[in-house]
C-alpha cells in the first residue's frame, strides 16, 4: 500500500461514568506514534446508529467510514460476562464494509479483564467474515491500572498493543492487497 493504513478505533461502551475514553485515549497515542497508521475515532456514544440497514443519511456516513478503513480495533468493556450492545449493533449495521479487514481487541473489566467478551466478539466478527488478529490488550482491575493523566504502567498490556498493532498492520496490507486485486467473495 501508498501510506498508512486508516486504522478506525471504535469505542464501544456509552454508559455514563465510563471508563472506555480513559482506555481508547491511551490505545490511540500508542497507534498514533506507529507510522503505519492513520488513526480514527469512532466513539459509539456520539455515532447515531441506525436499527436496520437502511439508507438514512447518518447510516450512510457511518458505513462509508467503514468503507475507509483498512483496519479496526475495537475498545470494550465486559457487562454481565459479554460486550456492549451498542457494539453489537454497531457491527450488524453493515455488511459489506467490514468484510476481509482485520480487527484487534482492547478490553477492560474487573478480575477478567474482559476476555469474555473478547471471545464472543471473535466468534461474531468471525461471521461478518473479518479477521481477528490474535494479539489483544485486556486490561484487569481497569480502574487502577491508569493515573490521573490516562498513562499506565501494565507492561504486559503495553507489550501486546505493540504485538497487536504489528499484527494489524500486517494483516491489513496484505487484505488491502488482495481486495485491490480480486474482490472478495462473498
Amino acid at each position: 500500500m501508498d501510506g498508512p493504513l486508516r486504522l478506525e478505533v471504535i469505542i464501544a461502551s456509552i454508559r455514563p461514568q465510563r471508563l472506555a475514553p480513559v482506555v481508547a485515549d491511551w490505545f490511540v497515542r500508542t497507534a498514533r506514534a506507529r507510522p503505519e497508521f492513520e488513526t480514527g475515532i469512532i466513539d459509539l456514544l456520539h455515532t447515531p446508529l441506525p436499527t436496520d440497514l437502511s439508507d438514512a443519511p447518518e447510516t450512510e456516513r457511518f458505513r462509508q467510514r467503514l468503507a475507509d478503513a483498512d483496519a479496526f480495533v475495537a475498545v470494550t468493556s465486559e457487562y454481565n460476562h459479554g460486550y456492549p450492545a451498542s457494539l453489537k449493533t454497531a457491527l450488524d449495521s453493515a455488511k459489506h464494509e467490514w468484510r476481509a479487514k482485520p480487527i484487534g481487541f482492547v478490553s477492560y473489566g474487573g478480575l477478567s479483564g474482559g476476555l469474555r467478551a473478547v471471545e464472543q466478539l471473535r466468534q461474531v466478527v468471525a461471521e461478518i467474515h473479518m479477521v481477528s488478529v490474535r494479539e489483544s490488550v485486556s486490561f484487569h482491575r481497569a480502574r487502577k491500572q491508569f493515573d490521573a493523566d490516562g498513562n499506565t504502567g501494565d507492561g504486559a498490556a503495553i507489550d501486546a498493543a505493540d504485538r497487536m498493532l504489528s499484527q494489524l498492520a500486517w494483516w491489513g496490507n496484505a487484505l488491502a492487497a488482495a481486495r485491490v486485486s480480486e474482490p472478495y467473495p462473498g
